[in-house]
């Protein structure tokens, strides 16, 4: 039986009236069961991962696809992954629902499109080589889901991301994830703990990816862009340390030379 807890009334009665203390301290409160939730997806969250890498490593891109917060979310993450960890862009690729206006703008029912997602992977000429991930707080969202569907009928490998138990995406997803996080503070405001877990549950994803993919040695970033100077200072220090070198304007000149730290090490 599918409950959605994601739109179960707040634990928490007349906002209204609660000093800002007490706001503050409550939504800390709710936020705490958040890394709690998610732990007890790990082993989902796994077999996804696994399932990424296997395809990444042969050739195959990551995408995302969710509609509001979930797709912002979605779009984020993939964002970050060409300047952290130097990859190229349109490897790990974020979709939302009534596009690039829509991570800023609401684009009235977009969500409800049961078609309009499959045709928005198909513009990136999407293959049985690509992973699919649908990100929904509700696990309802049509957008999504009818993508999902799609993808499974081409043989693309799908993943879900939701916070309700037996949620309709799962059933759409070769590996759904399901982070229970509960009632949210302000009732159905899934932006808020949903929104979090979403958050914790793609860093997990991609930073695992990145390790798997050779983007990280030891626990640094030695590929990461040097897109401005707190990252031209920290991959310097990085260089220092790696190669021994005492000359900080030494170890800068080859960075910027050589444009990451791998690269700088590789050609000492």
């Amino acid at each position: 039986m599918f409950i959605q807890t994601t739109e179960q009334s707040s634990r928490y009665r007349h906002l209204e009236k609660m000093t800002v203390h007490d706001l503050l301290a409550n939504m800390n409160t709710e936020d705490k069961t958040v890394p709690i939730a998610v732990e007890k997806a790990i082993p989902q969250i796994e077999k996804l991962v696994n399932a990424i890498a296997d395809k990444m490593l042969a050739g195959g891109r990551l995408f995302y696809m969710g509609a509001g917060t979930s797709g912002r979310l979605g779009i984020l993450d993939a964002s970050e992954i060409p300047p952290t960890y130097g990859m190229p862009q349109g490897l790990i690729i974020g979709i939302i629902a009534g596009g690039e206006k829509a991570i800023q703008i609401p684009v009235e029912n977009a969500e409800d499109s049961t078609t309009q997602g499959w045709k928005d992977l198909q513009s990136h000429f999407i293959s049985e080589k690509d992973v699919v991930i649908g990100i929904a707080a509700s696990g309802t969202t049509p957008y999504v889901i009818s993508a999902l569907d799609e993808c499974r009928k081409h043989n693309i490998i799908t993943g879900s991301i939701s916070c309700n138990e037996n949620a309709p995406i799962s059933a759409s997803a070769d590996f759904p994830v399901e982070v229970i996080v509960g009632p949210e503070f302000i009732t159905g405001s899934t932006r808020m703990k949903s929104g979090t877990a979403q958050k914790l549950v793609l860093n997990m994803i991609s930073t695992t990816l990145m390790i798997q993919l050779g983007r990280v040695e030891d626990n640094k970033m030695v590929n990461m862009q040097l897109t401005n100077a707190k990252l031209i200072e920290r991959g310097t220090k990085m260089l220092m340390e790696k190669a021994g070198i005492t000359d900080a304007h030494k170890a800068k000149e080859l960075l910027l030379k050589y444009g990451s730290v791998k690269r700088a090490m590789d050609n000492l």
